[in-house]
């Protein structure tokens, strides 16, 4: 599994460093302020009972996390807003409905005071019971409002004991709200079925998982994960795709973030004027257990059903995310007045996946979908690929073929040649 997430996070990392490089900030999707809002980071501590066995460096897992949390208060960058959520602190008793409850805001989302956050921390002891959904909804409540960069960091040591609000159901559902709420987590000693957990949580909103198993990982960890909130990539913009082409979102360059259920096709407009290359690019998150052999088709079309080129690309399980991209340069208006005022092509662009789930596998929310658009100058000379259309396909077909048939007629002229020769001879 932590194969499988290095290559999810690999691949989101580099959408989003081709992001950052390809759009300036002049040209996203959304205007964005001068003055950003300073990002958010609520800590999410485990203090079940299970938190008092001694197994991380000759301590116990308690005090290593409290260890832990000292450090990285004293370390969290002056801009971050910092906050910290328990859960299982206050509730020893054996009624389930009420452990399941016990999950309360340590110290509330702000500007750190960093005497009374490790004040706050020094009093926790190991108590009740493991409640991994609640806990997650009540830091996602913890950070609402504003358009920050939001992260929240999960550190347990055991599953979740409060099914069936499954957090793997919880986290798909925070990362549904499009509020770009990234949800880490961290599991210390892990057994098998948690690590399983909390993978899933990380990897249904694009965040990651680290196993730890000494005090130094911890703390190094948790203090990367804050410091990644005060130095975040491009978030990107909500939209909701339609049916069909018409009544579409009209989509400018930018990155935008959208879902899509099982086998379901979105649909998406943009404006290309003439001399203009629409470059799209679309990348489908497995957030979920997923039958083997899938894919994922990014096409433009025009506004009455045309297909102008497309981008497809097929997967057998080995990787979280599939992508795939398309390019169509417009051609210029060189014969027309240079007075008239260009109109540009509507293209409507569809994305469609072919993804399927066990029986078990529920089908909503959607599986998180990553849209890259950018518009730029169209190329100026035919030694770019892309001035002869081959991104349509059609030229390139046709360069095949012919050369295809050279090489077959002269194939022929030369075994006939051998064939004579023998003959004759």
């Amino acid at each position: 599994m932590i194969t499988r997430k290095r290559l999810a996070v690999g691949a989101c990392g580099l959408l989003a460093a081709l992001a950052v490089g390809l759009f300036p900030a002049s040209a996203t999707a959304a205007d964005e302020p001068t003055a950003k809002e300073p990002p958010k980071v609520d800590l999410v501590l485990d203090v079940s009972g299970s938190m008092r066995a001694n197994d991380i460096d000759g301590q116990s897992r308690m005090a290593a996390a409290k260890q832990a949390f000292n450090e990285v208060i004293d370390a969290v960058p002056a801009e971050v807003r910092l906050g910290i959520r328990t859960l299982g602190a206050d509730y020893a008793g054996e009624d389930r409905a009420v452990g399941c409850k016990d999950t309360k805001q340590l110290y509330k989302v702000g500007p750190l005071d960093r005497t009374e956050a490790k004040t706050a921390v020094a009093t926790l002891a190991p108590t009740g019971w493991t409640p991994i959904g609640p806990a997650l909804l009540g830091a996602a409540q913890d950070l609402e409002g504003g358009n920050a960069t939001k992260r929240i960091v999960l550190i347990t040591d055991g599953e979740d004991t409060c099914a069936p609000l499954d957090p793997c159901e919880v986290a798909r559902d925070i990362a549904a709200k499009g509020i770009h709420l990234v949800i880490d987590t961290l599991g210390l000693v892990p057994d098998a079925k948690t690590r399983a957990q909390l993978t899933c949580i990380a990897e249904a909103t694009g965040g990651t998982y680290t196993s730890v198993q000494h005090k130094a990982e911890l703390s190094s960890r948790v203090r990367q994960l804050v410091d990644r909130a005060a130095d975040p990539v491009v978030n990107p913009v909500a939209t909701e795709g339609a049916k069909q082409c018409e009544g579409a979102p009209q989509l400018k360059a930018g990155l935008y973030s959208d879902r899509e259920t099982f086998g379901e096709h979105r649909w998406y407009r943009v404006d290309v004027l003439p001399g203009q290359e629409l470059r799209a690019s679309v990348s489908i998150g497995a957030d979920r257990a997923v039958n083997n052999d899938y894919g994922v088709l990014l096409r433009a079309t025009t506004v009455h059903g045309r297909e102008i080129v497309r981008g497809s690309e097929a997967g057998d399980g080995r990787t979280d995310v599939l992508s795939t991209g398309l390019r169509y340069p417009k051609a210029g208006t060189d014969g027309a007045d240079s007075d008239d005022k260009p109109v540009p092509e509507t293209v409507c662009l569809q994305v469609s996946n072919s993804f399927s789930a066990p029986a078990s596998v529920k089908t909503t929310p959607g599986m998180p979908v990553e849209l890259t658009i950018d518009v730029v100058d169209g190329p100026d000379e035919a030694s770019d690929v892309a001035a002869f259309g081959l991104g349509r396909g059609w030229w390139l077909l046709a360069v095949l073929a012919l050369a295809g048939l050279l090489a077959g007629l002269v194939w022929g002229w030369i075994s006939r040649w051998r064939i004579s020769v023998w003959r004759t001879n």
